[in-house]
């Protein structure tokens, strides 16, 4: 089968929609939704059917595309150096997140119903958004990689400070002012790379660094130097304490289908390019780091537990939870084994639908309600029962009940920590007893809590939101009872990372 130029056709489908939105009149809000959603469409049926097709058996090496780009220097004497080339191409790992990119790109577009004013503006962005996401995961260069990292940052910004709650505009210019500084120290370390390399690529990366003759490119001290910077810029993205702050402004006032793809796809580019760009290209550095990154992990285990067991707001709530589930990919990475790297890939998989379902949740009743006050929001079980149900199931996956996502990645990070850093993995399981305090505390005074508010005439879960609450939750269930799900695809890219780091 010929996949040339499928995944370009992939990346860059959604700019259809905003090609399609452009001639569609502004106060047409029915039909700007409705373009909007199924411009979201063909990414989630190609993304699933290139799962599908590597499922049965296709080689990813057919998705991959190289085209020469932009050439420094005469290329007739330097050949492929110095050359940046249009190169997209997946392995398991990054076919994964695509996926996951499409398919909460398309119910977050659902969820954008809810947006009451300047639908095609807010669509056009969205679909930008769309394309910059896909195109992080499908980039094989770190300048292409990097291009659309950047293409992230624009639209998310305005979408936050146009769209978003009370302080929409602090909230905006506080995830840009990080997000910007995060990126200029990425882009420090593309450049070294280059300069010193002459390639881009981020398998040629691996393979010069790891070479006998990577030291006399790149000295021992210069790699830990870029190691560490790409721990700062991604550790914003993550984010890693003491980074944090203005992802917390970000999750209570953004709109919650912005929230649903900032918490399920923008955060967990800090996690993907820690995993590809810093354990994949500088295994031994990773090494030395393992320790420090594993107490990172608990320390933002144990931080974000803590602080969202005081917090009044149940988006406050769950802006910590981010926190503190982040804390477990650190952990599972600081392992340094198969077992926790497996459970690292696991949890950002998982606690992107997690959170996507819990966002998507906050929409609904913020919608009816207008609060997030705990509080406020007291006899919820009342006047929206399924709504309820619903918290419930996903704060039992956060938590990790057996059963579902959250317990198998939480399981595999602390196996592995247990196998190496027993002490560390013993303080940082604290922190899973605090996840279930919070969250059960938090939907049992929401469910079950002293009215807050009459309910009475207030509408529970309609038609439309029963597609990506039950998507979401479905998924959850399906890798929670049959986790071969991600761990089948995922083989080839854990064998590459144990053998990069001597595992």
């Amino acid at each position: 089968m010929n996949f040339a130029y499928f995944l370009s056709t992939l990346v860059f489908s959604p700019l259809l929609g905003v090609l399609v939105l452009s001639f569609i009149p502004a106060m047409k809000e029915s039909v700007i939704k409705t373009v909007g959603f199924v411009a979201t469409l063909p990414a989630l049926v190609l993304s699933l059917a290139a799962f599908f097709q590597y499922r049965a058996g296709a080689s990813l090496d057919s998705f991959n595309e190289s085209v020469r780009w932009i050439q420094f220097g005469d290329p007739n004497r330097l050949g492929d150096l110095f050359s940046i080339k249009y190169e997209l191409g997946v392995d398991g790992f990054s076919l994964i997140m695509i996926v996951l990119t499409a398919i909460l790109s398309t119910l977050a577009a659902i969820a954008s119903m809810y947006i009451k004013k300047e639908w095609k503006g807010y669509f056009m962005l969205f679909l930008l958004l769309e394309v910059g996401m896909l195109g992080v995961f499908a980039a094989e260069n770190l300048i292409l990689f990097f291009i659309f990292f950047e293409i992230t940052l624009i639209p998310t910004f305005f979408l936050i400070g146009k769209w978003g709650y009370f302080e929409k505009e602090k909230a905006a210019f506080s995830f840009l002012i990080y997000n910007g500084l995060g990126s200029a120290v990425l882009l420090i370390v593309i450049m070294v790379l280059f300069a010193r390399t002459g390639t881009a690529n981020i398998d040629a990366l691996t393979m010069i660094i790891a070479s006998d003759g990577g030291d006399l490119v790149l000295s021992a001290g210069v790699k830990m130097g870029l190691l560490i910077s790409l721990l700062i810029a991604f550790g914003v993205k993550l984010p890693i304490f003491p980074l944090h702050s203005w992802m917390v402004r970000v999750h209570v006032q953004a709109p919650p289908s912005i929230v649903m793809l900032h918490a399920g796809i923008l955060l967990k580019i800090g996690a993907y390019g820690l995993i590809r760009f810093g354990m994949g290209i500088f295994p031994e550095q990773f090494q030395s780091l393992a320790v420090f990154l594993a107490v990172l992990g608990v320390i933002n285990l144990l931080y974000g537990a803590f602080l969202a067991l005081i917090q009044t707001d149940f988006k406050m709530v769950l802006a910590y939870s981010s926190i503190s589930h982040m804390g477990i990919v650190l952990i599972g990475l600081g392992a340094l084994n198969e077992a926790g790297i497996q459970g690292a890939i696991f949890q950002v998989v998982s606690h992107g639908l997690i959170a996507a379902l819990l966002f998507f949740l906050v929409g609904v009743f913020y919608e009816r309600v207008g609060t997030s006050n705990i509080k406020n929001l007291g006899g919820l079980a009342k006047g929206m029962p399924i709504t309820a149900g619903l918290l419930l199931v996903g704060a039992m996956a956060s938590l990790g009940m057996p059963g579902m996502s959250g317990f198998v990645s939480e399981f595999m990070a602390f196996l592995g920590l247990f196998k190496e850093m027993p002490v560390l993995a013993a303080v940082g399981a604290l922190g899973i007893i605090l996840t279930a305090v919070y969250l059960l505390r938090a939907v049992l005074a929401i469910t079950y809590g002293k009215a807050g508010r009459e309910f009475a005439g207030i509408t529970d879960i309609r038609k439309t939101e029963w597609v990506p609450a039950l998507v979401l939750v479905g998924l959850i269930v399906l890798i929670g009872v049959y986790p071969s799900v991600l761990s089948e695809p995922l083989t080839s890219t854990l064998e590459t990372i144990m053998l990069g780091i001597g595992g």
